[in-house]
């Protein structure tokens, strides 16, 4: 893996940093530049899959030109809409100020990088991205272990449907039922990386069973199962009220037929 180089993609608007920034991770030795891009919708597109372009690092600038989103800056809310999706790549955040930075490291990204940029910050940034690349969590838990009485039951991870902490215990739901696991919601979210989304506290769920998404004044929950809510078989799950934006981004990522606002 060390001889491999990093696979870059830069989000960029103005095209003279643009061009700045992807010399000098060329430069580097450690990245190639796979894709560069002036927006968010140019970037959805460059990493959703089926897209060849395997991003292990995007540099997002925070302020993309772009529809307003809310208040925040466009590059901020491309980062929230990917973040939590399936093979997301690391995010590296750049600007000309540094005030968002708190809110960037709360999204989870790498580095933050200030304009203007720097042959050894941004060096120095690509070997903090690489050594996480290297240092990676193994793969997936390839199954799921629950008990149900005196029974261990043995889960792939494509029957599971919901993961749920309640009093003190932790429980999966399956098209099986509900079966007890011995495992944190952290220790499953660890074993599972981006696979699952965390929708609330107590709750996660794997994205791809997710039938529905219900909003009903202030409260919002998914229908995670088979078939819709009113005939399907599965479980509704409520979403927390400052999650649900995220959660609503996230499972839009990579579909169509909705206006995303």
């Amino acid at each position: 893996m060390s001889d491999t180089p990093l696979r870059a993609l830069v989000v960029e608007d103005e095209w003279p940093a643009r061009n700045y920034l992807v010399e000098l991770i060329e430069g580097s030795g450690i990245a190639e530049v796979v894709g560069a891009v002036a927006n968010s919708d140019e970037a959805k597109q460059a990493l959703a899959p089926p897209s060849p372009l395997a991003v292990d690092v995007a540099f997002v600038d925070v302020n993309l030109a772009a529809a307003d989103h809310g208040g925040e800056r466009a590059g901020l809310a491309l980062v929230r809409s990917l973040a939590t999706t399936a093979h997301a790549p690391a995010f590296v955040l750049a600007t000309a100020v540094d005030r968002h930075a708190l809110e960037a490291f709360e999204l989870g990204v790498v580095d933050y990088l200030v304009k203007p940029f720097t042959e050894e910050r941004v060096l120095s940034c690509l070997r903090r991205v690489q050594a996480r690349h290297k240092n990676a969590s193994p793969a997936p838990a390839a199954r799921i272990v629950a008990r149900k009485k005196k029974s261990l039951v043995f889960l792939d991870p494509q029957e599971i449907w919901a993961f749920e902490a309640s009093d003190r215990l932790t429980f999966v739901h399956t098209p099986h039922g509900r079966l007890d696991l011995d495992l944190s919601l952290s220790a499953i979210e660890a074993s599972f990386g981006r696979a699952l989304v965390r929708v609330h506290r107590n709750w996660l769920v794997n994205a791809t069973h997710v039938k529905e998404l219900e909003r009903d004044g202030s409260d919002t929950h998914v229908f995670v199962g088979t078939g819709l809510a009113d005939e399907g078989c599965g479980v509704r799950v409520p979403v927390a009220r400052d999650r649900a934006q995220q959660v609503r981004d996230a499972l839009l990522t990579n579909a169509t037929g909705v206006r995303r606002t």
